[in-house]
């Protein structure tokens, strides 16, 4: 079966466009990991709040988008692990498992997988549905990201919901208008909307 006619079938993503091997699958993983660590440099502090305003999350949902869940999840996987035993990629260059919003980390792994397999069901294919899909990964991000700032940080929580979900709200709403043009405009770009 030639690559175009293995794209258009449905379940495909938009990594399922470049010519299938391990070497590409291992290629992607790694990339995806790195974007996401690129991403996170692009960190801003949010008053009152120990969590920033950051890339990675971003990174991380088009990560799981364009590699579909399984390779989404292995590159997140990768970049936790990584950040976790010493590469300083996490937010403004730190690393390791002690930080009070490693939950966020741990959260975009459930996330990538989760808007991956949307994704794979068309989720990236029109602004609507690619609004949903971004919206439903960060609520994931957020379901494990606030109640671990909650036990990290000793907080109450609706004092980590005031700290790590409150001030993130509106960016997370251009986030995911972003992606609403970004994925169906890079799928109509290769000839391959449904």
């Amino acid at each position: 079966m030639s690559t175009a006619t293995a794209t258009a079938r449905p379940g495909a993503v938009l990594a399922d466009l470049l010519p299938a091997s391990r070497v590409r699958d291992a290629a992607l993983v790694l990339g995806g990991a790195v974007l996401t660590g690129i991403a996170a440099q692009v960190a801003v502090p949010v008053p009152h709040s120990p969590v920033p305003v950051t890339g990675q999350t971003f990174a991380a949902l088009l990560v799981g988008t364009t590699l579909g869940a399984r390779r989404g999840f292995l590159s997140l996987a990768l970049y936790a692990l990584a950040g976790a035993a010493g590469v300083p990629w996490f937010a403004d260059g730190t690393s390791g498992a002690g930080m009070v919003s490693f939950g966020y980390v741990l959260g975009m792994l459930l996330a990538s997988a989760a808007v991956g397999a949307l994704a794979r069901r068309g989720a990236d294919r029109s602004p609507l549905r690619m609004a949903g899909a971004m919206i439903l990964g960060e609520a994931v991000i957020y379901a494990v990201g606030v109640p671990y700032l909650a036990l990290a940080a000793h907080l109450s929580l609706s004092q980590a919901v005031a700290a790590g979900l409150t001030p993130f709200l509106i960016g997370d709403a251009l986030k995911a208008a972003l992606a609403m043009g970004v994925l169906p405009t890079a799928w109509k770009l290769a000839g391959k909307q449904d």
